[in-house]
């Protein structure tokens, strides 16, 4: 694999998320990139910066896209959650060989599939005027939705690891028709790579049927890819590996040079 792969975590994570999936790539041959986005890393009991809850998913699209810039080869990228949805606004910007996304939150104007999609958007109401200040992680939300395959255990070692997330970028994500700038919209005519959609089928946090909606957009680029027992922690619960493997073998499918 010749490609650099560069891995985009999801919200409130940072680039520890991908250490399985950069390990196994890079025991491959890949060059691998694992950017941790602005503002998700600091040291434990630093305040965390208050301009976190006013970063846009725009910001961190346009990190992302200063990294891909930087390189000598244009990258593939994988994102999970948020992070797919932030490759997909890179890939509008500046070259990239491929996207592979791996529960991928929907671009801008992409209706939801499921009543918890649409409880969970409402739901941040609670948090009051939540689009502009730092959303701290809920252990319950993500023990029983997003870490819900994970052995007890390693479910609480994941959270502690946890990290707040930008109110404002949250509100681009799950309130995209109230935002006027449309920061989320991505063009698909102008992402011009092979794109693969991954989804678990136990998934409510980016649901199968939403995320097969999302390669619908790229018509004869897109390619989908339902895991069976999988939920939204397909970088790291139980069968992982099996889910890195095809990605790869996938990537090293569509960025193959064509004989003759």
């Amino acid at each position: 694999m010749d490609a650099p792969i560069i891995m985009i975590h999801g919200a409130f994570c940072a680039s520890w998320a991908f250490d399985g999936y950069a390990q196994l790539f890079a025991a491959h041959g890949a060059k691998v990139y694992t950017p941790t986005l602005r503002h998700h890393e600091f040291p434990p009991g630093q305040r965390v910066p208050r301009e976190l809850g006013t970063t846009s998913t725009l910001d961190y699209a346009d990190d992302i896209e200063a990294l891909v810039r930087s390189l000598k080869t244009p990258p593939v990228l994988i994102g999970h959650s948020m992070g797919g949805l932030v490759a997909q606004m890179v890939a509008q910007r500046v070259k990239v060989q491929a996207l592979a996304l791996i529960a991928p939150s929907a671009p801008w104007g992409t209706m939801p599939t499921s009543p918890w999609e649409i409880m969970s958007a409402q739901g941040l109401y609670f948090a009051g005027q939540f689009w502009n200040k730092p959303l701290q992680p809920e252990a319950w939300v993500a023990e029983t939705h997003a870490l819900d395959l994970i052995p007890p255990r390693q479910r609480e070692a994941l959270f502690a690891r946890f990290v707040p997330e930008s109110g404002l970028a949250t509100f681009e994500i799950l309130h995209w028709g109230m935002d006027i700038r449309r920061a989320t919209f991505v063009d698909a005519r102008k992402v011009d790579c092979p794109v693969l959609c991954v989804a678990g089928r136990l998934d409510r946090v980016n649901p199968a049927r939403t995320v097969a909606s999302i390669a619908r957009r790229y018509r004869e680029r897109g390619d989908y890819f339902e895991v069976e027992k999988a939920s939204h922690w397909l970088i790291g619960e139980p069968g992982w590996e099996s889910t890195a493997m095809y990605i790869r073998e996938w990537i090293g499918n569509v960025t193959a040079p064509v004989p003759g």
